[in-house]
């Protein structure tokens, strides 16, 4: 049977093969549930179908303005309606969606734009003034700028700097509603391109694909076991990850997108409470947020409300703080190289009869593979064997399949340094347990060996997290003539709250061994990344200074 099958030609595909995209999953939801509310910002609220033709208005629009297949559109937009439909529109143009962190400097942006050669870049008003600054350099190194078309959102209250572009919504008004959408001619085509967050160098342009955006779409649903509508509030910048993806499953689940221009504990509880909302990703310095805002703020929200909490490893701490609010949590593991999460920590029915500590210590593990990635492993570095499920030995975590980017734009070094083996190699070493789950121990650069002892930066945070003083905190390496180097705390106390370096040192040697326990405490604000990561490299600058 196999010959006849062979001889047929069927295992070249059908002939009316058409590339996976997640365009398919905003059409048929335009078609499905036409009348169904797909976004909501303050007063305004947009049908699927309304979407649909604005996002077909936008790759009109890009068309007009001589967007051609493959070329780069960068955004600089908070997390408003614009942002939802360049996530659409621009694919649907043929072209490369960039989205840009909108806290970076003016110098980074100069760079990315340049660098992905963008054709457009859509702004909101709040950040006219760091983008007309960008445009500055790129004129004084003589770079060709991008057509500039201006967002003015009615909910933006701060000054407005006119940079002499088009208006978005007259350029929409103008366009072809019944636009013919641009199909990916292979989906493995880009559809996004997004930059690492550049804190050694230049940053990185990571490309993703149509293919994948489409799997790990599909994938966020299938993990957290989505009803149809969800109600989804963007707490996580778009701009990060593509919001891991949510974009487009929030589309494929014919879901409601709660826009938010600001990540602020009261607008995040009030729409919590207003729309009834389901779901939400944030890093761990905004579930910190929530977790120690006043009580006064949580009060009326009695629904089922679950939140993914990603960008660092959360401390068992913050997850039992989830649970006593309420909220149910998921934890995390990805990059940006592999479009967000790739590690979920898939919660067993079992865990639930177990007391919280023990139950929090198991969900702050890293977890098992995402249903629809590929493979997800901790290999020996040096051999590229998988380590024993022992739960001590170190590897570190590697990704292949489908859910893994075509590469680093115009950096064919860099890419090949990262997928060397046929694996994407993330720098984060991690232990697995007999159960499959795994473990980050440490970044590979964040491992301190004091006196030949290896100490995981995370165990000691875990540590820290647990003084009911401290909202934040990080672990580096000191310098130490004698261990070669010890533990030093960064600590970010509580608003109100106080301790000294003693107290804390102490707090740490009831639940670590003396030799973990930090040897030093210095106290004040963590500098963070824009998606919450805290930058230990600026806290090991300090330690030289």
């Amino acid at each position: 049977m196999s010959t006849a099958l062979y001889a047929t030609g069927l295992d070249q595909g059908p002939a009316n093969f058409t590339a996976q995209t997640p365009i398919q999953f905003i059409e048929r939801a335009a078609l499905a549930y036409p009348r169904k509310t797909a976004v909501i910002h303050g007063d305004l609220k947009r049908t699927w179908a309304d979407t649909f033709t604005r996002c077909k208005r936008l790759a009109s629009s890009l068309s007009q303005l001589g967007i051609q297949r493959a070329e780069t559109v960068a955004v600089m937009l908070p997390n408003t309606p614009p942002m939802v439909e360049a996530h659409f529109g621009i694919a649907m143009a043929g072209a490369v969606l960039c989205a840009l962190n909108t806290r970076q400097d003016p110098r980074a942006l100069a760079y990315m734009l340049a660098h992905s050669e963008a054709k457009v870049l859509i702004v909101d008003q709040e950040f006219a003034g760091p983008i007309q600054a960008a445009l500055d350099m790129l004129t004084q190194d003589k770079q060709p700028l991008p057509k500039l078309v201006e967002v003015d959102d009615p909910l933006y209250q701060g000054p407005r700097i006119q940079l002499g572009g088009l208006d978005y919504e007259a350029l929409l008004a103008s366009a072809d509603p019944e636009f013919e959408i641009v199909r990916p001619q292979n989906e493995w085509d880009p559809i996004c391109l997004n930059y690492t967050s550049g804190t050694t160098g230049n940053p990185k342009g990571v490309v993703y694909s149509h293919r994948g955006a489409y799997t790990n779409g599909v994938s966020n649903a299938l993990e957290w076991g989505m009803q149809r509508h969800p109600v989804y509030l963007w707490v996580l910048p778009m701009f990060h990850c593509n919001g891991w993806c949510f974009p487009w499953t929030v589309a494929a689940m014919a879901g409601v997108n709660v826009c938010l221009r600001r990540v602020e504990a009261q607008p995040i509880f009030d729409a919590i409470r207003t729309h009834r909302v389901t779901h939400y990703c944030g890093a761990p310095i905004v579930q910190n947020l929530l977790i120690n805002a006043p009580d006064h703020l949580k009060a009326g929200i009695e629904h089922r409300v679950q939140t993914m909490v990603g960008g660092a490893a959360p401390p068992a701490a913050m997850i039992e703080g989830m649970e006593k609010m309420g909220f149910e949590i998921l934890h995390a593991y990805g990059l940006t190289e592999v479009y967000g999460p790739v590690l979920i920590g898939v919660q067993q029915d079992e865990w639930a009869a177990l007391p919280l500590q023990e139950r929090a210590e198991l969900n702050s593990r890293q977890g098992i593979c995402k249903q629809l990635e590929q493979q997800v492993a901790v290999l020996d570095p040096e051999t590229m064997q998988p380590v024993p499920m022992d739960g001590e030995t170190i590897g570190e975590i590697m990704i292949r399949g489908n859910v893994v980017m075509r590469g680093y734009l115009k950096n064919p070094e860099a890419t090949a340094q990262a997928l060397k083996g046929g694996w994407f190699h993330s720098g984060d070493l991690a232990v697995v347990y007999p159960d499959g789950y795994m473990k980050i121990k440490d970044r590979s650069k964040d491992i301190i060996i004091s006196g030949g002892e290896n100490i995981s930066s995370i165990e000691v945070e875990d540590a820290l997290y647990r003084h009911p003083a401290v909202l934040a905190a990080a672990v580096v390496a000191k310098p130490d003539a004698q261990w070669g180097e010890t533990p030093c705390a960064f600590v970010e106390l509580k608003p109100g709250a106080a301790a000294t370096e003693e107290d804390i040192i102490r707090h740490c040697r009831t639940l670590l061994a003396g030799f973990k326990s930090p040897r030093a405490v210095v106290f004040g604000e963590l500098p963070k990344t824009s998606t919450g990561k805290i930058q230990k490299f600026e806290l090991r600058k300090r330690l030289e200074s």
